[in-house]
């Protein structure tokens, strides 16, 4: 409240400025660039981070990557974990006025040009290209948190924007990409105009950063500020940042979606999640980020494993996740995990079932696959039954042994 009347008193100033011909004070303008969902993976660029981050720089505003029809509908691209899990919840608890910046064509514009409807997975996501299950390689585990402002980032960014495709009619990406940059430079300009002599910080993809700079470089008003003159949060600072809901991603991420296969954990991050959840009571939730994590350690066995997750599928209830990364819950998947809107009894089923499939122990994996479906919708069954015969069941027969 004292932010929004402080804001209301500022405009009234600088409308009496401009009245008597004295320039209002310039707006504080930081464009922040992330790389999406990578602070599920990065202990260098971790939720907490950006949380300490945003409170360090104490911003009248913040702008985040959704145009504002979507916005209004409190709808986000699935993706964008730092937007609706970190930025959003952020803003509503210190009340900081949320400028959706973003602009998109219209879906038959989209599905004209590339063939496709991007904001729409298809029933079965494809195992890769367009609405595959998000996961990082290695390199993404190294990343900082400014890493957007370095050097080789910014040259390949640039070198991309300012090179037309071989084809014509392969250029619509970077075409769309400039058209696009510009307007979201434009809704950053006009929340700058309406906090002057405030501080706006936006957050949006790295690849974005560079081009929103050039519109703005001489936009009267604005004075642009590298978010890296703040300093990094120290630990401690992130500490005090951090809260249940991050670790239940970062776990959840990392031991439950496709990342578990990708070979690029950073194991030291995940157990500190999983050892600062369990700190605070012992739930099945908790319960099987242990197994899970202990399995893919090596520190149990597959049988102690399985086990395990009897127990907890037992003992369960309709206990849920506490956070899952869902945006459809009408579908048996998220955008990182193909069994991702399963409750915690089902998920430990399921889990278990994975394992004894492993062991060649397949009557026994079908009987827990099945009691998985028990419940679920129709359509939920069938993604479920597509998704275990191809990521689970198939996928296991190309990497045995």
């Amino acid at each position: 409240m004292k932010k929004r009347w402080l804001s209301a008193l500022l405009l009234i100033c600088a409308a009496g400025s401009q009245a008597q011909g004295i320039e209002p004070a310039p707006t504080t303008v930081m464009i922040l660039g992330v790389d999406h969902a990578v602070q599920l993976v990065a202990s260098n660029d971790r939720p907490a981070l950006l949380d300490a981050f945003l409170d360090r720089a104490a911003p009248d505003a913040i702008c985040i990557e959704r145009a504002p029809e979507a916005y209004a509908r409190g709808d986000f691209y699935e993706f964008t974990y730092e937007v609706q899990d970190v930025v959003v919840p952020f803003a509503r608890r210190h009340r900081i006025e949320l400028c959706p910046i973003d602009w998109q064509p219209p879906a038959e514009d989209a599905e004209l040009g590339f063939g496709i409807d991007f904001e729409t997975p298809p029933e079965l996501r494809p195992a890769k290209g367009v609405h595959q299950f998000l996961k990082f390689g290695q390199d993404s585990l190294a990343r900082d948190f400014f890493h957007a402002d370095g050097p080789n980032n910014l040259e390949r960014v640039i070198r991309w924007t300012a090179t037309p495709a071989a084809r014509g009619k392969d250029d619509l990406p970077r075409r769309l990409y400039l058209y696009r940059t510009y307007l979201q430079a434009r809704r950053v300009a006009a929340a700058a105009r309406a906090h002057p002599g405030g501080t706006v910080v936006v957050v949006v993809g790295e690849f974005h950063k560079h081009d929103i700079k050039a519109v703005l470089k001489d936009e009267p008003g604005i004075r642009l500020v590298q978010p890296s003159s703040l300093g990094r949060p120290g630990e401690a600072e992130i500490e005090a940042h951090d809260r249940p809901e991050y670790r239940v991603a970062i776990a959840s991420f990392n031991l439950l979606g496709t990342q578990s296969s990708s070979g690029a954990i950073d194991w030291g991050f995940v157990r500190g999640a999983v050892e600062a959840l369990e700190a605070t009571g012992t739930t099945p939730q908790t319960q099987l980020f242990r197994t899970r994590l202990d399995l893919l350690e090596g520190r149990i066995r597959r049988g102690e494993a399985i086990e395990r997750y009897r127990v907890i599928a037992a003992s369960a209830g309709d206990a849920k996740f506490s956070w899952n990364g869902v945006k459809d819950s009408a579908r048996v998947d998220s955008y990182f995990d193909p069994f991702g809107n399963l409750d915690v009894r089902r998920r430990a089923l399921l889990e278990a079932a994975r394992e004894l499939l492993a062991a060649r122990d397949r009557p026994r994996a079908e009987r827990l696959r099945d009691e998985c479906l028990a419940g679920l919708s129709p359509r939920q069954r069938a993604q479920l039954l597509g998704y275990w015969q191809r990521d689970v069941v198939e996928a296991g027969t190309k990497t045995r042994p």
